[in-house]
């Protein structure tokens, strides 16, 4: 049987620590091998080192019928392997044709003096957008492109270079419904034309409709490749985690009469006007989701509440008190958390390890003067970065491991781990479960219950149909900046929802 790749053997050891142990793989042709595991499992140390970024300490493998014992980033590409990464690596300030030409665009000599060929450059991205579906000018800036547009640039830079191995990194996390399907449109495509797609990702039900192998990791040994079409998705589970893990997370109690209104938000409307006349309540042991579309109104409102975007309209009461948020560090002294979606780019500071970045929320709400005055205790820092640490299961080597250097949905559950030490009375989580895998999900999930539980305000953004039904007691639907329906979640269907979704539109 031909092989785009076979990997035998690969251990990979980072000081003293075993992060793969003797991990078998194969790719072969026009097929799409889903990776699967736990964050921390391998998954990244094993297509790091396809892709050149890690090198192995044991195991060989062939590509293209080629050996190697280690690869170096260079090497990789020359034989045909490019990563798309969850966070894309396109240039917002270059043109559709520049990213996909870049540090290769076509020249001409013009004079006996080198010039970029636009022509040619326009001429040929123009055949891989038309191939990718993607309906722009070349010139057309990657800035002013949907986060969709800009994977589709990510896939199209790769056929620039005639890659025969694609390694897809979490695709779908950012995606509405609609794109993702676009996405696997083009991944059925890509398959005709022979090329091998190495696919991670934690949204099982995606395993189904396009994965025709899975390759499971846990703790970085190999626990077995399945076929596809042999599977129920459900028997991939404790492969995966070593335990049965729960998807419902509603309340047990029953819904009182008239309950606690926690918190209040009235007539909201950002100066943008990308949120307008927003009014909802959160009760008492209630966890409250917000559903739409993305861009509808629901993280934009958020913001508004959180200080981070400036609003025309509004209050917003806390116990019945009216609270003055003119920032995100008074809206945290008054009681306000907020994870954010962007985890790379809002979520932690870059250059701080795990139990200075837990520390850091609780270390601002007690300082004074805007955060410029204030005490700090390291040794009670770090005991609070071990129990959140070990409360999130968050695979690190310490606490002294820099955030940046975590795997993504460990690197979440640290952004986590600082809000919850911060002992807010209403927490907003945005996506808080894009790019976790199942088992740290319901680690998260119980955490939220325990939360509202304990009398603290909940309030989930969420992208994700099953985490929507699955753990929000009711649901807010929001469309074109507005909300449109309101559910209890015994009332509560996909159709529903989705139906609410785009009344506005």
């Amino acid at each position: 049987m031909e092989y785009l790749v076979q990997m035998k053997g690969m251990t990979m050891k980072f000081a003293g620590v075993t992060a793969l142990e003797k991990v078998d793989f194969d790719l072969r042709p026009g097929e799409v091998h889903v990776l699967l595991g736990e964050n921390g499992a391998g998954k990244s140390t094993l297509v790091k080192i396809l892709s050149g970024i890690n090198h192995p300490t044991e195991g060989e493998m062939t590509i293209g019928g080629k050996p190697f014992t280690s690869l170096t980033p260079n090497m990789s590409k020359e034989n045909g392997i490019a990563i798309i990464y969850q966070e894309l690596s396109v240039i917002d300030e270059l043109s559709i044709a520049e990213n996909l030409y870049v540090g290769k665009l076509p020249t001409k000599r013009v004079l006996g003096i080198p010039q970029v060929d636009y022509t040619t450059m326009y001429a040929k991205a123009r055949e891989l957008m038309d191939r990718m579906g993607i309906h722009r000018k070349p010139e057309t800036l990657v800035q002013d492109l949907s986060i969709s547009e800009k994977q589709m640039v990510e896939i199209a830079k790769a056929l620039a270079v005639n890659a025969r191995i694609l390694i897809m990194d979490e695709p779908t996390s950012s995606l509405s419904v609609e794109e993702t399907d676009n996405l696997f449109k083009i991944i059925r495509q890509l398959k005709q034309d022979g090329i091998g797609i190495i696919y991670i990702s934690h949204k099982l039900k995606e395993i189904k409709q396009i994965g025709d192998r899975v390759t499971v990791l846990k703790d970085g040994k190999y626990m077995g490749t399945v076929d596809v079409e042999t599977v129920e998705v459900e028997d991939l589970v404790p492969m995966m985690v070593g335990r049965k893990v729960q998807e419902r997370f509603l309340r047990t109690t029953p819904i009182e009469q008239n309950p606690e209104v926690v918190f209040s938000v009235k007539n909201l409307t950002r100066r943008d006007r990308k949120a307008r006349d927003i009014s909802f309540d959160v009760y008492r042991g209630e966890i409250l989701g917000l559903a739409g579309l993305i861009g509808a109104g629901r993280s934009e409102t958020m913001e508004g509440i959180f200080g981070v975007q400036p609003i025309s309209s509004g209050e917003v009461y806390l116990h019945g008190k009216k609270l003055h948020i003119t920032d995100p560090y008074s809206a945290l002294k008054q009681g306000i958390a907020f994870v954010t979606e962007n985890r790379r780019e809002t979520g932690f500071f870059q250059n701080f390890e795990i139990w200075k970045e837990i520390s850091v929320t609780t270390n601002l709400k007690k300082s004074t003067a805007g955060g410029f005055t204030g005490f700090t205790n390291e040794k009670e820092e770090r005991e609070q970065a071990e129990v959140y640490s070990k409360k999130l299961r968050t695979k690190c080597s310490s606490i002294d491991q820099m955030t940046v250097n975590l795997s993504g949905g460990n690197q979440q559950k640290v952004i986590v781990s600082k809000w919850l030490a911060v002992d807010s009375d209403v927490f907003i989580f945005d996506e808080p479960t894009k790019g976790i895998d199942v088992g740290a999900k319901s680690e998260i999930y119980q955490i939220m219950r325990d939360m509202v539980d304990a009398g603290k305000g909940v309030i989930m953004v969420t992208s994700d149909m099953a985490e929507l039904l699955g753990v929000c007691d009711r649901i807010i639907v929001f469309s074109n900046g507005q909300i449109t329906a309101e559910f209890m979640n015994a009332d509560a269907t996909e159709e529903k929802v989705l139906y609410a979704a785009v009344a506005a539109y």
